[in-house]
Parts: structure tokens; sequence; C-alpha cells
């Protein structure tokens, strides 16, 4: 791989992998949308070029770049938080998106289309979550995911390109958003407020976004077509064992109070990536415990990064 593109480049994930691929010399076009405000974290970069594209463009974007790309890894997604998440019409366009992203990934001289995918495509399952596990998504979210995964693999394949498809757990790391369990617990803790939680007996995987981005370069090289990934550090934990980890980064005398809030009549209880096939396919395995994660959250937020 020599030349990358990437939509929605501005998470947790995206902006991580601008920097994996940078660290590999690998040239990088992100697709980002005119005027938002989270451009600024697109690394400033020789090897980076920013392209004004947002999904209702992809169906239109032209290569005039003089340039043909190898991977194109497709992140950017419409409805990600709140009741967005459950409003049908909103995730069919993505499905839409997805596919008109398969179509730029051609235009731009792509051999490898990688598609975010989600654990919220499983629904609730007890156990690992393996690339086998029956799907059965309970959301407009996650079915959108789903649908979005199946179709642009059979439409990549009818255009001549290779398509992985990598369902993502609970990822947290720097430029993270901020209605994330670990974002949103840190900012309640440095404005010395009480957090509230369930009782956080959920078995939880995280995985800290530099290893998830090294996860996506290692796939662009590596990865297996037609196949989906789980990606997760695989291993879990209680919830409430990551949340006391958090309150003793940022102030060890503040009070947490697990327990306060109900569990959710659809709470998931249990979720936790099998890597195997990850790690066969790539040799990739994570690198960062989350300890070490919330240490590298507070230092950048202590330097403005």
């Amino acid at each position: 791989m020599n030349r990358a593109i990437i939509t929605g480049a501005t998470g947790a994930v995206g902006t991580a992998l601008i920097k994996e691929l940078i660290n590999r010399n690998i040239e990088v076009l992100v697709f980002c949308y005119d005027g938002s405000k989270r451009n600024n974290r697109i690394p400033e970069h020789p090897l980076v070029t920013k392209k004004y594209c947002s999904l209702q463009q992809l169906s239109e974007i032209q290569n005039d770049t003089g340039k043909t790309y190898d991977v194109f890894y497709h992140f950017a997604w419409d409805g990600t938080v709140g009741t967005a998440r459950n409003d049908m019409y909103l995730q069919n366009k993505n499905v839409s998106y997805a596919l008109d992203a398969v179509e730029a990934a051609k235009r731009f001289g792509c051999h490898t289309f990688i598609g975010a995918g989600s654990q919220a495509e499983y629904g609730r399952v007890e156990g690992l979550l393996c690339p086998e596990t029956p799907t059965f998504p309970e959301m407009g979210y996650g079915i959108a995911k789903l649908c979005a995964g199946q179709m642009t693999r059979e439409h990549a394949h009818q255009r001549g390109l290779k398509h992985i498809w990598v369902r993502i757990l609970s990822v947290y790391g720097p430029n993270d958003g901020s209605q994330s369990m670990v974002m949103s617990t840190i900012e309640k803790l440095q404005r010395g407020e009480v957090p509230q939680f369930t009782k956080g007996e959920q078995l939880w995987d995280y995985l800290f976004s530099e290893d998830a981005s090294r996860a996506f370069a290692d796939l662009g090289e590596h990865g297996g077509d037609g196949k989906t990934y789980v990606l997760g550090s695989g291993q879990a934990k209680p919830l409430a064992d990551y949340i006391k980890i958090i309150r003793n980064a940022v102030n060890p005398d503040m009070d947490i109070e697990l327990g306060a809030i109900p569990y959710a009549p659809e709470q998931v209880m249990h979720l936790q990536a099998d890597i195997s096939e990850l790690v066969e396919d790539t040799g990739w395995k994570p690198q960062v415990s989350f300890e070490e994660g919330i240490v590298r959250i507070l230092e950048g937020l202590h330097s403005g990064e």
C-alpha cells in the first residue's frame, strides 16, 4: 500500500489511522466535510491531503488528483448517537452512501475497500463475538451497518475490488466523542462532578485507538478478501473496573456512584471480540493497556492536543 483514502477521518480511529499511515510512509487523501469544526483534528503533514467531500457528494466526486490510490477506508456515517441511531430513513441513507463510497474507491483506482462495521450488528450476544456469530441487530444503526457490510461486499466484487468489513467494538482514545463512557467520565471528574453509572457488571472489551489504527493498516496490507473481522482487545472485564481505572487516573479521591442508574431494558451484558482470525491473517496484537490509554488521553488533554 502506497496511497490510501479515508472518509470520516476526524474521530478516534480515523485520526489515529492517519498518523499510523504517516508512520508507514503512506500517502493519505482525506475526504472531509467542508466547514466541519473537527477538520483541525486532521494531522498537517506533507503526506496528507484534504479533499472536501460530504457523504452526499461521494456519488459525484471525481479523481482530479492525477494519482491512483490503493486502499479506501470508509468510516463516515450519519446518525451515530442518540435517537438518530434508530432513525430508519437516515440509517437507510447510510447504506446508499456506503455503496457510493465503493464507486468512489473504483474511480480513484483503489484495489481494496475496507468498511467500518459495528458490534451493533450482533444485537445481544452472550459469549465471544466472532465473524460467524449470528447477527440479530436491534436498532436501525446496527441493521444498516449489517446491510452496508453485505451490500458493499457484493458491489465491491462486482466492480473488481477486494472487500474487508471490520466490526468495531469499543474503541477509545484521543478525539473520541464526548458522549462516550470514557470521555464523559473524564470530563465529569475533571469538573468535580460525581459521575453516575449502572452497577457496571457488564463485561466489556475496550481497545485503544492507536491499536485499532494498526489493525486497520495491517488489514489494508494483509486482510482477506470477502472477510469480516471483529476488532477489540480480545479481553473483557466488568465495566466497573474500567470506571475505577479512569477515576484513579483523574483523581483517586473523587467519588463515583455505581448502581445509581438502572440497566436499560435491552442492556448488552457481554461484549468481547474473538480476534483470532485477525491475529492469524495479519499478525496484529493489541499493545496498549487500558491504564496506559487513559494516561495518554489525559496527557493529550493537558497539552491541548
